[in-house]
């Protein structure tokens, strides 16, 4: 029987004493299978959801054999959005701990050109990027791939759905021949595997089985009629109230009309679908983190790469034509030990889709008639957090203490009051009980000089808006 434990590996001590505070005690079935491959240098392509422990798979590869003494790219992890960028960055940081002087950098869309240039004149080991936004770095020259040793396509499935295909053949190209490649998908179809294959010399193949325990994650199937979708969700979310649910379109178009829908029937709920601004995308994702907005309406491709903790619920709008899409749609909720719900809408038309879910999973789904839900407890309760933006950030030496500081003190809120605190360059987002939320803001900026719309912060003056979904 293969080891589980961290100690099987051949890793230094420091990185094994890291592992061990960051309370990593056994691998994940994607770490036990593919560990011991990467370790010994060989191309890999595992097939693995979200939440499996994929980042730490490659990451404990990557600085196994990375040398801190030597600023040079030595890896290069590609993944197809911003956020899923920066949360592996921020993963590769805390394994990096032990290890000492590692510069990991993040390079993606959405940021501007000049501070990353800066950043890489600097230096970095370890680059964690999207495609588009490191093409454009290899264009003008200030980013040099030749001494890369390591190559992730994180998410690869995505990455090639979304049109980045032409981009990370352009980038694998500036990286060496010889090199170790990692590719890991939550799923691998002929496609994929076929424009992939050039990357890959003599890959070793891992998948892990992408089913929910359903001890865990309680599915229920409701049949309606074609024009009922919309009601449909509602009366879900009337019956259910989970406090944080993300509802699953095939389309934008489809994204815009649930959420005018909803939200004229009085929920907190935001649409998330490719060819938003990043500003504006990064805005809604902050508002459903905190809890300002309980309803996150999103086409599969804006939702990938997402890690929303206590995920209450997910609803499919419509059955995915992909039997592993609706797996990994409904293993968002249901994590880190807590109950899931996963609430599945299926016109006619889809029952053949529904089929292929049954014999993937080995077993019939649950169905449920929408009119069987009583209508008495159809309810609509607000958000429990409102989000204050404050007009000041990183550039102004804002840090998520002074904030809470001045939240706690002068506006007279309790330390559970307060939310999420996320502090951006040029920006705050603060969540606070929306119970409360008025009060607090009133109080910051009583007596205020500047006028009611500024608060002080640390003696100094800002000034302060509520956004609400």
């Amino acid at each position: 029987m293969t080891s589980t434990s961290f100690a099987s590996l051949p890793l230094n001590p420091a990185i094994l004493d890291n592992l061990d505070s960051l309370g990593y005690k056994e691998m994940t079935a994607i770490q036990a299978q593919s560990l011991p491959s990467v370790l010994e240098g060989r191309d890999l392509i595992a097939q693995a959801k979200t939440g499996s422990g994929k980042t730490a798979a490659f990451g404990i590869g990557i600085l196994a054999k990375l040398n801190p003494a030597w600023f040079a790219v030595q890896a290069l992890v590609l993944c197809p959005t911003r956020e899923l960028a920066d949360q592996v960055a921020g993963e590769l940081r805390r394994l990096a701990r032990s290890t000492g002087n590692v510069k990991v950098l993040v390079l993606t869309g959405g940021s501007p050109m000049r501070p990353q240039i800066a950043s890489l004149e600097h230096g970095a080991h370890i680059i964690v990027g999207t495609p588009g936004r490191v093409r454009d770095h290899l264009s003008r020259e200030t980013l040099d791939l030749s001494k890369v040793g390591t190559l992730v396509l994180d998410e690869a499935d995505r990455m090639t759905d979304m049109g980045f295909y032409d981009e990370i053949a352009g980038i694998v190209s500036a990286c060496p021949k010889r090199r170790q490649t990692l590719l890991f998908s939550a799923t691998y179809p002929d496609d994929i595997r076929r424009a992939t294959d050039d990357f890959l010399v003599d890959p070793v193949e891992v998948t892990v089985e992408a089913q929910h325990d359903n001890n865990q994650i309680e599915q229920l199937f409701f049949e309606i009629g074609f024009d009922q979708r919309n009601d449909a969700v509602a009366r879900l979310l009337g019956h259910y109230k989970p406090v944080s649910a993300i509802a699953f379109c095939n389309t934008k178009v489809q994204c815009r009309e649930l959420v005018e829908d909803l939200q004229s029937k009085g929920f907190s709920a935001l649409a998330l679908y490719g060819e938003l601004e990043q500003r504006e995308r990064d805005e809604i994702l902050i508002l459903f983190a905190n809890r300002s907005c309980s309803v996150l309406v999103a086409t599969d491709v804006a939702a990938r790469g997402l890690d929303i903790p206590n995920l209450e619920a997910v609803i499919n709008v419509d059955v995915s034509k992909d039997t592993e899409v609706h797996i990994h749609r409904v293993g968002r909720t249901g994590r880190g030990g807590e109950q899931g719900l996963a609430l599945s809408l299926c016109a006619p038309n889809e029952k053949k889709w529904v089929k292929l879910i049954e014999e993937y999973q080995g077993q019939p789904v649950n169905w449920f008639d929408l009119d069987s839900l009583d209508e008495n407890d159809y309810g609509v309760d607000p958000a429990p957090m409102m989000t204050l933006v404050i007009s000041g950030g990183k550039k102004d030496k804002l840090r998520p203490g002074d904030v809470l500081g001045a939240l706690t003190g002068d506006a007279g809120l309790s330390k559970e009051q307060v939310g999420k605190i996320n502090v951006t360059e040029f920006q705050t987002y603060v969540a606070i009980d929306r119970r409360v939320a008025y009060d607090a803001f009133a109080r910051l900026n009583k007596g205020n000089p500047l006028g009611g719309d500024f608060g002080a912060i640390k003696g100094r003056n800002f000034k302060m808006r509520f956004i609400d979904a």
